[in-house]
């Protein structure tokens, strides 16, 4: 591989090395991404834990403070502190405003999960377009290699084997690193997507139940 690379014209090598760099860095977003998302997994399990104990939201949220460890901490965050607020402005206790203040909860959460995500699903733009990019940039590289090779034979005006093979070989290695960057690249989009996207729906999920229960709290207070 080593003697194919140094053979190879100066564009060839411009586009193997971009494959190899863009495969680098796709395994390090891949990794990163899927500790995170293993991370975040665990992390939801105990906040949701100490969630559903019974214990005190209100002890919940001070103890969790203005640090939250994980998204789904932090849209709870978010909406205690909206209540928080609400409550001290003396909000919840007029007719006026104790109807909107659901929907403002809502809202608080909604933009605090979408802030979330959008920090999760950052870089994997990049997954996919080496997925979908990279095996046309090696088959640029192969095409340009066979041009070479077609040119060697036209200079030495000898068609054996022996004068094709090269050219054609290191032409041949750039697809493939097109290949080898693409495959896991594409593989691991999609695993990551699914991924996310289940997660996306958990945190919809305790958004809408936390909101109820608010809600719920709002209406016995009232």
């Amino acid at each position: 591989m080593w003697a194919l690379f140094l053979r190879a014209d100066i564009i060839v090598k411009f586009v193997m090395i971009s494959l190899l760099l863009a495969s680098f860095w796709c395994w390090a977003i891949i990794f990163d991404k899927l500790m995170k998302v293993r991370q975040l997994t665990t992390r939801a399990d105990q906040f949701e834990e100490a969630f559903w104990s019974g214990g005190s939201l209100e002890e919940l949220y001070d103890r969790i403070g203005a640090r939250p460890m994980e998204p789904m901490s932090s849209i709870f965050v978010a909406a205690m502190r909206e209540w928080r607020r609400s409550a001290a402005k003396g909000l919840a206790d007029r007719d006026s405003t104790r109807a909107s203040l659901p929907q403002r909860i809502d809202r608080v959460m909604s933009v605090t999960l979408g802030r979330e995500m959008e920090l999760l699903e950052r870089r994997l733009g990049f997954l996919a377009s080496v997925g979908s990019t990279a095996p046309f940039i090696g088959l640029f590289g192969t095409v340009w290699g066979i041009m070479n090779s077609f040119q060697s034979i036209a200079a030495t005006k000898n068609t054996s084997l022996a004068v094709v093979a090269p050219g054609i070989a290191e032409a041949l290695f750039a697809t493939a690193l097109g290949l080898v960057a693409a495959i896991p690249a594409v593989i691991a989009y999609n695993k990551i997507s699914t991924d996310l996207d289940r997660y996306s729906k958990r945190l919809e999920n305790f958004a809408g139940e936390f909101g109820a229960i608010l809600s719920r709290q709002l209406e016995e207070k009232a």
